[in-house]
């Protein structure tokens, strides 16, 4: 039995990227055939409306609107990981019990991100009182953790406090902050969930305890994680995890050989062939048509090697 599944979320989950209109607004057609899409592809999940999905380009009633269709349109709530998360507590809540309310499997948390150098003290009272503002024993939290993005980042120490005080609500928490090391530690904590936010490292996060990832390209290579989440823990099937793993390093650095989201959505653009994918909120802008042909000529030589 794969040791991995025994954790509260476990698994694939896509950190998918949002498709927006020309007026800037969420692309709601698009979204939903693209997260079904993921589904099929061999994601467990979507956590949607994170930093790969622009969820803070977003304003409130946006992003609602969004996980309601999605959810209308038959994917299970349960499969979704919503961001869930503002720079005060108010609106927090009122983005973690709307989505409490629509039944999904947990919310993912960053934690408030404008002001700096906070200690762990103001950290705890954030996440304490968005719990306690939610107020349901339904509500399971993911915290996020990325200082490189976010500049704030979650210590060991106030993960354990959370633990303590939130037994059964926070589940488990998102490391992006790409050091192993980093996952390692959370994963000492009995039946928590650390989840990898790069792709590379879900394979030895999951040999030290690990559950699984939420990583970007994901929304291209659910199939090459899949393999690996699959069978990592069987000896005689070494030979197709590491295939897989080499294909998704592979992938992943496409994905970083320019600006990542703006790349992510290029390479959308061609694997669901529609081009309002490259489309981005501002501050983030897309790629130029140069770099776009770039991607997608080194697109079509990985999908070639795969087919060999």
């Amino acid at each position: 039995m794969n040791p991995a599944t025994k954790l509260p979320i476990h698994g694939v989950f896509c950190a998918s990227a949002t498709p927006v209109l020309e007026d800037g607004t969420p692309d709601h057609t698009t979204f939903a055939v693209h997260a079904r899409a993921l589904l099929d592809e061999g994601c467990d999940g979507i956590a949607l409306l994170g930093t790969t999905g622009e969820a803070n380009s977003f304003s409130l009633a946006q992003r609602q609107a969004l996980l309601d269709t999605v959810i209308a349109s038959g994917v299970d709530p349960q499969r979704l990981l919503p961001g869930t998360s503002q720079t005060n507590v108010a609106d927090t809540v009122t983005l973690m019990r709307h989505a409490v309310e629509a039944g999904v499997k947990a919310t993912v948390v960053l934690p408030p991100f404008y002001y700096k150098g906070v200690s762990d003290e103001g950290l705890f009272r954030f996440y304490a009182e968005a719990i306690e503002g939610v107020g349901r024993d339904d509500l399971r939290v993911v915290l996020y953790h990325i200082p490189p993005i976010a500049q704030v980042g979650l210590s060991v120490e106030l993960v354990r406090r959370l633990l303590d005080a939130f037994s059964g609500i926070v589940v488990g928490i998102k490391d992006s902050s790409g050091k192993l090391e980093s996952m390692q530690t959370f994963a000492r904590f009995e039946g928590f969930s650390v989840l990898a936010g790069a792709d590379p490292l879900m394979l030895p996060l999951l040999r030290s305890g690990g559950a699984g990832c939420i990583t970007s390209s994901s929304n291209l290579i659910g199939k090459h994680l899949r393999v690996v989440f699959d069978h990592w823990h069987e000896p005689e099937q070494v030979a197709q995890v590491n295939a897989a793993q080499e294909r998704i390093n592979a992938w992943r650095d496409l994905s970083n050989a320019y600006v990542q989201l703006p790349t992510i959505k290029a390479m959308l653009a061609h694997r669901r062939n529609h081009s309002g994918w490259t489309r981005l909120r501002p501050p983030l802008v897309e790629l130029s048509p140069a770099e776009i042909e770039t991607v997608w000529a080194r697109m079509a030589e990985l999908e070639a090697q795969e087919n060999v």
